[in-house]
C-alpha cells in the first residue's frame, strides 16, 4: 500500500511540474510579478487548482468515498504563518511547490531557497513547542459546520466561485498575453 501511495505521489508530481513549466507559473518573475499584481497567472494556476480539488472532494465526499478530518483553527499561526510565508515567496521568487521545478530548469538560486526551506522546517520543528505555547485553538470549526451545510454543497458553490473569479480574470487579460506568447510559441493569427 506505501508504494503505491509513493508511486501515486510521484505521478502526480511529475504533473504538476509539467503544468507550472508549461504555464510559466515556476519562474521567479512569475511570482514576483504576481506579488505585484502586475500578472495574474499563478493566481490562475492555483485558482484553477482549488476548484478541482473542490469538485473532486465534493463528489467523493458526496458519495461517502472520502470522510474529512479538519483541523483544529489555529488563526494566530496561520495568520503569522501565512505573512511569513508570503513575504519568503516575494523575496525568492519561488515557494515549496515550484522550488523543485527551477532546480530542474537550471535556476542556481532555487539550491538556496530549497536549503532555506529545509533550514526553515528544522528551525519550526525545534520551535514549535513554544509556538504551541502561544497558539489558543477554537477546535474543529469549519465553514460547513457553522452554516449548517454539507461540505459536498458548500465545495460546490466555492468552486463555482473560483470559477467565476477566473473567467473574470481570464477576459482581463489572457494567460496567453500574460505569457506574451501562447503554449507552443506563437501567437496565431
Amino acid at each position: 500500500m506505501a508504494v503505491t501511495y509513493i508511486i501515486t505521489g510521484l505521478l502526480m508530481g511529475l504533473v504538476f511540474g509539467f503544468a507550472l513549466e508549461r504555464g510559466r507559473a515556476f519562474e521567479p518573475g512569475m511570482m514576483v510579478g504576481q506579488f505585484q499584481l502586475r500578472n495574474f497567472i499563478l493566481a490562475k494556476v492555483f485558482l484553477s487548482a482549488a476548484a478541482t480539488s473542490l469538485v473532486v472532494l465534493a463528489i467523493l465526499n458526496g458519495a461517502g468515498v472520502v470522510q474529512l478530518g479538519p483541523k483544529a483553527a489555529v488563526f494566530p499561526a496561520v495568520i503569522f504563518g501565512g505573512l511569513l510565508f508570503g513575504a519568503g515567496m516575494a523575496l525568492a521568487g519561488a515557494c515549496p511547490g515550484t522550488v523543485m521545478a527551477q532546480i530542474g530548469a537550471g535556476y542556481k538560486d532555487a539550491w538556496l531557497v530549497l536549503i532555506g526551506g529545509i533550514f526553515g522546517a528544522m528551525a519550526y520543528g525545534y520551535m514549535q513547542p513554544f509556538f504551541d505555547s502561544l497558539n489558543t485553538s477554537m477546535g474543529k470549526l469549519t465553514l460547513a459546520q457553522t452554516m449548517g451545510v454539507p461540505f459536498w454543497v458548500l465545495a460546490l458553490i466555492a468552486a463555482a466561485i473560483l470559477i467565476v473569479v477566473l473567467v473574470i480574470l481570464e477576459k482581463r487579460k489572457s494567460w496567453r498575453e500574460e505569457l506574451g506568447r501562447d503554449v507552443d510559441g506563437y501567437f496565431p493569427e
